[in-house]
């Protein structure tokens, strides 16, 4: 499970190089199937079924309720489907009036965003005539209390944007995804068979390719190869993806290939030639590409890695989205901030701008991996190109450039092309906040199409910056946000906290930083996520240069990223974590900027320290950039 409003984007890339090598090459998503058939009157029928079958001891809240009012639900939800796809916008005005739908648990959460008490909560957010982006909110949390449901009645690892992501993320053992996968299938399991097999006598593969992007794709693309395997043997199976190419670089355990004959690492354009040579018999197993394979003799797990160069990125073709229901994908709304929204609302063309990154020094990311260590661009003329082909064909004109950081001189290059050629588009991606991007530079971005912007503010220290070879400064980052937002674009901030060394002190003023670019118009949104160590990043690798000691791994036979290590500054960031992200989700809303920060950590009284920074230093550095 990834997005349900938009295709995750490997399936499109690697279709797109395929046929232009002239191989028939189909794509599915079976993740959307699987959300659509159970949300659906005969879904939910079925869901309702196993929902009364539990005993009252293990209904949850949620759970009452969607027995209580299921005829209500079943009654609304192939309707709100359809709004949510964008199939039937008039339906707004029922859903908006608060009487249409059933409104569950998650609804409460309405009462956290303005007067409870009042009339219309959301009159805020929406006003008189945000009619429809309002149903979409209320539709969303509905979805939401239907998940809820199938969590608690069906399978308690269900997410919709992951699933039984604890099965497979870190795991040193195969272990627990083959208990998983050995138990008796669940409701999922039979529906997600179900549609394998429809989508198998449909397309009739030789060779069926799993895209396996994150840990909460494992167990279901494992199922999906469970379920071939069983019906029909004689296709081979292959697995790929951004989680095998992290995760799975020391796999060692055989079983896994009890599911696949094959799993690819890194950039999947050369492996994948390779392998289909192999399979015409045109060369030998040794000498496949980055494959891991089980020897036939052995049983043991073998790594081919013949020496050839990768395809260049200006080569691997356009990425086509040919065979997946464009308008089947939900568009929903889950946080009420005009940036946060748009990574789940909407369908954007997924696309790079470059392969890798050009900075690929930061201490906390996995630079020594292909997909970033690898840094190629293409040609502006070649992206635009591609943009044209994919609006040609999907009829659609916005694009998410999905880089890690997108080179400032490469969008600057694409944005000339873009307004040479009047091609009218609509896109966002992920930079780093460095001083190239001008204010200059964000008005010609703008002019260009660009609405967003992304990129890491990480620690807003300029200490932890240092350490961590950001090579930008809070100061530098307050000044460019500046400029996108005067421009008109849309900025959103990755935040870190924990990261090695990091002091109460630290997450105070890092904190207080945050607050003064919220009120000063710098960014829009953001969110703070816990630091983790990942055993291919600098700090994993050289602990010791960041003053941390790594856990000892137990024996790696499968999966290992993620590693454990002790701090000595011994500080509780868990509890910490609480308070920042409490104090974003308000920042985000408008809400309290006022404040005193200290007043979102729950600390001991008069333990939480008062901040070093001045509460004016952003307007002091914005002062600084106009002089």
């Amino acid at each position: 499970m990834t997005q349900l409003n938009t295709p995750y984007p490997s399936t499109a890339y690697l279709t797109g190089f395929l046929r232009a090598q002239g191989e028939d090459a189909v794509q599915t998503d079976l993740a959307l199937g699987l959300v659509l058939t159970l949300l659906s009157p005969e879904g939910l029928t079925r869901v309702h079924t196993q929902a009364l079958a539990l005993p009252q001891s293990r209904r949850t809240t949620g759970v009452h309720f969607f027995l209580d009012h299921f005829d209500n639900y079943l009654a609304t939800i192939a309707p709100t489907i359809a709004f949510l796809q964008g199939r039937d916008s008039t339906l707004s005005h029922r859903i908006a009036g608060r009487g249409f739908l059933p409104e569950g648990p998650r609804f409460a959460a309405l009462d956290v965003y303005g007067d409870a008490e009042a009339a219309d909560p959301l009159a805020w957010a929406f006003g008189a005539l945000g009619q429809h982006d309002r149903a979409k909110h209320l539709a969303t949390l509905y979805l939401n209390d239907l998940a809820d449901v199938l969590r608690d009645a069906i399978d308690p690892r269900f997410e919709f944007v992951r699933y039984g992501e604890s099965l497979a993320g870190s795991q040193p053992s195969f272990e627990p995804l083959a208990q998983a996968l050995a138990a008796a299938p669940n409701l999922m399991d039979t529906v997600l068979a179900d549609l394998t097999l429809q989508a198998i006598a449909q397309h009739q593969p030789h060779l069926l390719l799993l895209s396996v992007p994150f840990p909460g794709a494992m167990y279901g693309a494992l199922r999906i190869a469970q379920t071939v395997r069983k019906h029909h043997p004689a296709i081979r199976i292959a697995l790929g993806g951004g989680y095998v190419n992290t995760e799975l670089r020391e796999l060692s355990d055989p079983r896994l290939f009890d599911y696949v004959d094959f799993i690819t690492l890194d950039a999947g354009e050369r492996p994948l030639l390779a392998l289909l040579e192999h399979l015409r018999g045109k060369r030998s197993q040794s000498r496949l590409v980055r494959t891991f394979v089980r020897d036939s003799a052995s049983g043991a797990v073998k790594y081919q890695n013949w020496a050839e160069p990768d395809v260049p990125f200006e080569d691997v073709g356009t990425p086509t989205w040919d065979g997946l229901p464009l308008k089947s994908y939900l568009s929903l709304l889950d946080m009420l901030n005009p940036m946060h929204r748009m990574w789940s609302d909407g369908r954007w063309n997924k696309l790079t701008v470059a392969q890798g990154c050009y900075w690929k020094k930061c201490s906390f990311c996995d630079v020594s991996l292909d997909y970033i260590s690898r840094y190629e661009t293409a040609s502006a003329a070649t992206l635009v190109e591609r943009m044209e082909a994919i609006v040609a064909e999907t009829g659609q004109t916005g694009f998410h450039f999905v880089d890690e950081a997108a080179p400032p001189k490469m969008l600057k290059a694409l944005a000339q092309e873009i307004l040479r050629r009047k091609l009218q588009v609509s896109w966002w991606g992920n930079i780093r906040f460095e001083k190239s991007f001008t204010p200059e530079l964000a008005e010609l971005l703008a002019q260009s199409g660009c609405i967003a912007m992304s990129g890491g503010l990480e620690v807003a220290s300029d200490r932890l910056l240092d350490l961590m070879k950001k090579g930008v400064s809070v100061a530098q980052v307050a000044r460019v946000t500046k400029g996108f937002s005067d421009a008109g674009i849309l900025v959103h901030a990755y935040l870190m906290y924990g990261f090695p060394s990091q002091t109460v002190q630290d997450t105070v003023d890092a904190l207080e930083y945050v607050r003064q670019l919220f009120e000063a118009g710098c960014i829009q949104s953001g969110f703070f996520h816990r630091f983790t160590c990942t055993v291919h990043s600098p700090v994993g690798k050289d602990p010791a240069a960041y003053g941390i000691t790594l856990a000892t791994l137990p024996p790696v036979t499968f999966a290992k990223n993620d590693i454990g290590f002790t701090d000595p500054v011994g500080v509780d960031h868990d509890l910490l974590g609480r308070g920042l992200k409490k104090a974003i989700y308000n920042f985000m809303h408008g809400l309290a900027l006022e404040n005193d920060v200290r007043s979102w950590f729950d600390l001991p009284k008069g333990s939480c320290p008062k901040p070093t920074v001045s509460r004016k230093r952003i307007a002091q550095a914005l002062a600084e950039r106009g002089a």
